[in-house]
């Protein structure tokens, strides 16, 4: 009897042993799919992800990102669109178009809902999953990549072009963009002795400025214009005291028209504690901007950036 006791008892480790072998190795196998997955979700966005190669069809365009619904418009090529996303702001005319929601925040039945042959987007877009659902779709899809830099903007707008399959060097408009770009790389290599310290400002939390530290399209657009971002030690799109600002003390202050609403007039901004007592506001310099002529990188920030310049070297 105790034989065969002990006999089952082994038999029962045995058995124990090699279940959770299988669980083990079904565990294994699991997690190898896993990562298959993974690794095909990855190629495949991947080969939307700054892929100017001329597109299947662009008969009919869903855009999701204000800079590119403004090249196609500078590239005359708007009787292709479907569709934008609440950025593409500009030119007005874009507004009239059928909405696609937020960048950030779309949904594969809304861009679907089009039937788009080509969807363009920004690298913002959102949320993560609607990437995965989009390479599932037989519409062509390409997410054009953002350079904060002069010549950034000029290579959104050649990947554009190349997408699309139309020519533009002889292009009235892009003869005068690269000419602009001249200019403007002429003026910041020349015309400044010194740097300027700059605070970009993109809203409000509170009575708190949401700033533009390193790493963001702000300070990209202060390094364009060859400037020192006086915010440079914070790191992000973060929100700002008092007397933070009044540390950084900038020379020039530009802020975009959606966070001077808050303040109904710039004397009332210039009140804001730790702004009143900066040289920017003791001197008046301040400069009030649309958010995405000066933060979207298509053809008006360079125009921005051109005319900001222009009037801090005065």
């Amino acid at each position: 009897m105790k034989k065969e006791i002990t006999l089952l008892s082994k038999n029962i480790i045995l058995l124990t042993i090699s279940n959770f072998k299988i669980i083990n190795l079904l565990m294994i196998i699991n997690n190898n799919i896993f990562k298959i997955f993974l690794i095909i979700s990855l190629l495949l966005i991947s080969k939307a992800y700054g892929n100017c190669n001329k597109a299947r069809n662009s008969k009919s365009i869903v855009v999701a990102g204000g800079s590119i619904t403004e090249i196609i418009y500078f590239l005359n090529l708007q009787n292709k669109l479907a569709g934008v996303d609440v950025t593409s702001n500009y030119p007005l005319e874009a507004k009239k178009l059928p909405s696609i929601g937020y960048i950030r925040n779309l949904s594969i039945e809304g861009l679907l809902s089009l039937k788009p042959n080509l969807i363009l987007t920004e690298e913002s877009i959102g949320p993560p999953i609607i990437k995965k659902q989009l390479m599932k779709t037989s519409v062509e899809f390409r997410i054009i990549k953002n350079n904060y830099t002069i010549d950034g903007i000029n290579e959104k707008i050649l990947c554009v072009s190349k997408i699309l399959d139309i020519t533009i060097n002889n292009n009235i408009d892009y003869k005068k963009f690269l000419n602009d770009v001249k200019i403007l790389k002429s003026l910041v290599k020349n015309n400044f002795k010194e740097k300027r310290n700059i605070l970009l400002i993109l809203m409000m939390k509170g009575s708190s400025p949401i700033i533009a530290g390193k790493n963001t399209s702000g300070d990209g657009f202060i390094k364009m214009i060859g400037q020192n971002n006086t915010m440079n030690k914070v790191n992000g799109w973060k929100a700002v005291s008092a007397e933070e600002i009044l540390l950084a003390n900038p020379d020039y202050i530009i802020i975009t028209k959606r966070a001077i609403k808050d303040f109904l007039s710039i004397e009332n901004f210039l009140k804001l504690p730790g702004i009143s007592s900066t040289k920017a506001a003791k001197n008046e310099n301040v400069y009030i901007k649309d958010g995405m002529s000066l933060l979207g990188y298509g053809p008006r920030t360079l125009n921005v950036a051109k005319e900001i310049l222009i009037n801090i070297k005065d």
